[in-house]
């Protein structure tokens, strides 16, 4: 059984085509730039593996170009047991997975298996150093960075996605030290994503601080810049 936050039927951005992605609950991390920080407790509802995935399969048929499910959060490895066995109901129903995760959990046996298990996994490059990492996250850097290995040591396909904030992490700067680590990643992808203040109201109807509630959303042209810049860094 795990605690279910929700789930997005018709999911166009959370991996290779169109998708049902599960949000779970629970998270090592508490990055300030957070849009979801409703999944930290421990709240949802209580599903199990049978159930999430002959949800899944109901929207088999809307699954185009390559999609099928992607487990998100919160933090989906720290339910990697409970993702391998929602995986054995998928694959017989011919349903494969992406991981959306920080890659910020302890790689033991059971999130190895979630992830050889997985079709692809998107990984939050959240920072490019530790003190970064403890700064805006509060840990994770060098886990991050074993999740990364761990997949290119199995071949597994690796999407990079970073969170770009102003004020923070936006100056063409910061993109040379990001493209920097993403290379030693050997990512099929890399994708920055615009900061964003659609879920601060999360944080005022939980009472909890919001550490960014002054900051304004990035640009839309800044970040086709900023993604023009790390494209060309990457080659």
């Amino acid at each position: 059984m795990a605690k279910i936050h929700s789930f997005e039927s018709m999911a166009a951005v959370d991996g290779v085509g169109l998708r049902c992605a599960v949000f779970f609950y629970g998270c090592p991390l508490r990055c300030v730039y957070c849009h979801n920080p409703d999944t930290w407790g421990t709240g949802g509802t209580e599903m199990s593996a049978k159930e999430v995935a002959d949800k899944i399969a109901r929207f088999k048929p809307y699954f185009k170009n390559g999609g099928g499910a992607t487990f998100s959060g919160g933090e989906p490895l720290l339910h990697a047991d409970f993702i391998c066995e929602t995986a054995k109901e998928l694959n017989a129903n011919s349903i494969g997975y992406t991981l959306d995760t920080s890659g910020t959990v302890e790689l033991n046996d059971a999130v190895k298996s979630a992830i050889k298990g997985a079709d692809s996994v998107i990984l939050d490059l959240k920072f490019y150093n530790e003190q970064m990492y403890e700064k805006y996250c509060g840990e994770g850097y060098y886990k991050m960075l074993e999740t990364a290995h761990y997949c290119n040591s199995i071949s597994k396909p690796l999407w990079l996605r970073t969170v770009i904030v102003p004020g923070i992490n936006d100056t063409y700067e910061d993109i040379k030290k990001y493209a920097a680590v993403a290379k030693t990643l050997a990512p099929i992808r890399y994708e920055l994503l615009a900061f964003h203040t659609m879920g601060f109201f999360k944080y005022e109807k939980l009472g909890i601080d919001n550490p960014l509630k002054k900051h304004k959303a990035l640009d839309k042209g800044r970040l086709i810049e900023l993604q023009q810049q790390m494209d060309e860094l990457m080659k």
